[in-house]
């Protein structure tokens, strides 16, 4: 995601003239800030790898974070916690197995955030190195954030930065699904539902399917997506569509928004509110989160990086434009979270 501070705006009829030389004063980065960011997210997103493989090799799901105890090769009984880095850091080994989800976790927040990146380089924005954002969250992290201190000088520009996070990031995470599905396994019968059910986006069953048609799928690969044990890399594949769809999401200063003003600049607000009203009934019926990110495109939506109105976006972009709208509806997922729509969370808890 790319978060921009524009300066001033200026006259709607500047584009009839040059515009000035405007350049920003670039604040000396803070690559010790940075770095460490990375590290630690690193080391969160690893444990918690490492805790969905150890699941994952006793033939539960990845996504299983209860603190019952678990049943080793050796007989042993295991309790572990939701974010366990003292049983990982007890037995180093461990941590070898969080190494695939860790890295193609991080490897997508990384394409993500350095397609936004590069092209602010390229059309000479000034942008700061990804922030990465380390939470013990079930996945370790809350994604990455670039910001951009310096003024966006053409809606092409806008539309280029703003698409090129999403295309970047979904290329990484189709790959990594088509990997991650022949190394899962089928689920055991009579296994317990994970803490966290999840749902599919539709480019997951395309993928499944194609795989399936071309008889490249064997094994687990092969069998229905409910009968299935995701290995971890999957899950990080999972969290990319997520991630992309969140994205693109039309309104606002999230990347679909960012394509919405570069095209239609009069139509960003109507399309914001309305993809609000959107999410409001998904949030109640589907999935609570929507509620939370109702609210941030609504308080998004008051500010938007001012572009000038010549020229405008046309020609190629405009069918890249289509295939982001094609991105959102295969990677977008109404209820990420299965039976976490506002009525079950309301009951389940009424009845902790």
């Amino acid at each position: 995601m790319a978060e921009s501070t524009p300066p001033s705006v200026s006259s709607t009829l500047e584009y009839y003239r040059p515009l000035p030389q405007w350049r920003p004063s670039a604040p000396k980065p803070r690559y010790w800030l940075h770095v460490l960011l990375l590290l630690t997210t690193c080391f969160t997103t690893l444990v918690m790898g490492a805790r969905m493989q150890y699941n994952f090799e006793h033939n539960r799901p990845a996504l299983s974070f209860s603190d019952e105890p678990i049943v080793d090769r050796s007989g042993q009984r295991e309790l572990i916690s939701f974010f366990p880095a003292e049983w990982a850091r007890s037995h180093p080994a461990r941590l070898l197995g969080g190494l695939p989800f860790m890295a193609t976790l991080m490897l997508f927040f990384l394409a993500h955030e350095m397609g936004h990146y590069l092209y602010c380089r390229r059309y000479g924005v000034y942008a700061t190195l990804p922030f990465f954002i380390p939470v013990p969250t079930p996945i370790g992290t809350m994604g990455a954030v670039i910001l951009i201190r310096s003024r966006i000088r053409s809606r092409t520009a806008l539309f280029d930065i703003g698409i090129a996070g999403p295309i970047a990031g979904f290329v990484v995470a189709v790959a990594v699904l088509v990997v991650s599905l022949a190394w899962s396994k089928p689920m055991q019968m009579g296994l317990g539902q994970p803490d966290y059910e999840l749902g599919y986006p539709l480019i997951f069953k395309i993928v499944h399917r194609l795989l399936t048609l071309s008889g490249l799928a064997h094994g687990a690969a092969a069998l229905p997506l409910e009968r299935v044990l995701l290995h971890p890399t999957a899950i990080a594949a999972w969290v990319g569509m997520l991630a992309t769809s969140l994205n693109l999401l039309p309104g606002g200063q999230l990347d679909g928004g960012h394509i919405i003003f570069s095209i239609a600049p009069q139509a960003h607000r109507f399309v914001s509110r309305l993809t609000i009203l959107i999410l409001l009934p998904m949030a109640y019926y589907l999935w609570t989160g929507w509620f939370l990110w109702a609210i941030l495109l609504w308080l998004s939506s008051f500010r938007h990086p001012q572009v000038p109105e010549w020229p405008r976006v046309s020609g190629a972009r405009l069918w890249l434009a289509i295939f982001a709208l094609l991105m959102l509806v295969v990677t977008l997922t109404p209820a990420p979270l299965e039976h976490s729509s506002l009525p079950e969370v309301v009951r389940q808890f009424r009845s902790r």
